[in-house]
């Protein structure tokens, strides 16, 4: 074992030497995912996965602040999950509560939420927002807390709210549709203060975004791992920002 771990810290330290002059990831989306079958695999609840999932998140954020990164998106519950085991459902939103409120004491990073809270109980959105609202002022790397977030209906609302305003400008609908752009959208998603992600990492093996950040990965690099996330390492992270930065980016040109 202890061979294992020198060779492992080689690996490590020879990633970070190739990327000590590649071009970083300013935004990177991750899709939490795995951690029920993580569980499963070791015979133990769905619950004690949230947990084991849960507790993974500040190193992940610690690795992104050492590797300059500016914003990390964390997708911790979408709008399908909701459907979930109301028991499940419950404790999954108790883990989150707490792990958010957990990176707010740190009083390092500066939280937001991602995502609809109409949709979640009422105590839970006030929480979050009591976590968030405890980093107000900190200067730190962005944390963007996506919970009760879809896709679909992100741009849903995005549209809504568009219209909402136009109405409340006196605007008919074919005025609304003659001006409509797509930048309108982009000024009502969740993350319109914000750059696009250039990088969305997925764990777990799944190769697809079921649904997340449709609207501003237009452009994003896509990184798909294997592990399961509470088994997630920096050498995973490190591959991840080295399979970025050998990418060419030409962004549709």
């Amino acid at each position: 074992m202890g061979q294992w771990n020198v060779l492992y810290d080689m690996y490590e330290r020879r990633l970070k030497a190739e990327l000590s002059d590649a071009a970083v990831p300013k935004h990177i989306g991750v899709i939490l995912d795995g951690n029920r079958r993580w569980a499963k695999s070791l015979g133990a609840t769905a619950s004690q996965g949230h947990r084991a999932g849960a507790g993974k998140i500040a190193e992940f954020l610690d690795w992104s602040e050492d590797a300059g990164v500016s914003i990390v998106t964390l997708w911790l519950l979408s709008t399908d999950n909701l459907a979930r085991d109301e028991g499940e459902l419950g404790e999954l939103l108790r883990i989150i509560c707490e792990a958010v409120s957990l990176l707010a004491d740190q009083g390092r990073w500066k939280l937001a939420v991602v995502g609809d809270l109409a949709l979640l109980p009422e105590q839970v959105s006030e929480d979050l927002r009591a976590s968030v609202a405890r980093t107000a002022s900190v200067q730190g790397m962005t944390v963007n807390v996506a919970v009760g977030y879809g896709g679909r209906h992100e741009i849903t609302e995005a549209v809504r709210a568009m219209m909402h305003e136009a109405s409340a400008k006196g605007l008919t609908l074919d005025e609304l549709a003659d001006s409509f752009t797509d930048a309108d959208i982009t000024a009502h998603v969740y993350t319109k203060d914000q750059p696009d992600p250039d990088l969305v990492i997925r764990t777990s093996g799944e190769q697809r975004l079921s649904g997340f950040m449709l609207w501003q990965s237009v452009h994003s690099e896509y990184y798909f791992c294997e592990v399961y996330w509470p088994d997630f390492r920096r050498v995973d992270f490190l591959r991840a920002l080295r399979s970025y930065a050998q990418r060419e980016r030409r962004m549709g040109k």
